[in-house]
């Protein structure tokens, strides 16, 4: 019986650490920004279509204000979509970004590193600056040029 404890013990030591390793490679590849450019940053302006709030990653989904400062169109005529994510919807909301504080048409300014493939999707970068309500910037500008515009998140815009 002694024989087989020594033999479990063993066992136990040996795979502990493949394990461990095993679970924390998994962990971190889920939550790698290989996908997305950290070397480029987008800035935009535009207005919330969406508010997804996940365990995992909160998102936002908005059209972007063009130079014109209206909301930008494709080729085809229709609304350019982008989205932006985020930390957990929890960890957004300590730092005022949820679903109540950015409801649809909310007017919000952010910074993003965008998908290396070139889909209109990203990574935020710093803090998200809201608009006050119904006041856009003026066109070319952001909500950070706005009087009585809020920053949430942390960073610098």
């Amino acid at each position: 019986m002694k024989h087989l404890s020594r033999q479990t013990l063993r066992i136990a030591i040996t795979a502990g650490p493949i394990i461990a390793g095993v679970l924390v490679a998994t962990a971190l590849s889920h939550h790698s920004f290989a996908m997305y450019d950290m070397t480029k940053t987008v800035k935009f302006t535009g207005v919330l279509t969406s508010f997804v709030s996940q365990a995992n990653h909160a998102e936002i989904h908005f059209v972007p204000l063009g130079a014109d400062g209206k909301p930008a169109k494709g080729p085809d005529g229709q609304h350019v979509t982008w989205g932006v994510e985020m930390g957990g919807a929890a960890a957004m909301a300590q730092q005022g970004i949820s679903v109540s504080t950015f409801p649809y048409g909310t007017i919000f300014s952010v910074n993003l590193h965008p998908l290396r493939d070139g889909k209109n999707f990203g990574s935020m970068e710093g803090p998200i600056v809201k608009c006050p309500p119904k006041t856009p910037p003026p066109a070319g500008k952001h909500c950070n040029d706005v009087s009585g515009s809020t920053s949430h998140g942390r960073g610098n815009f």
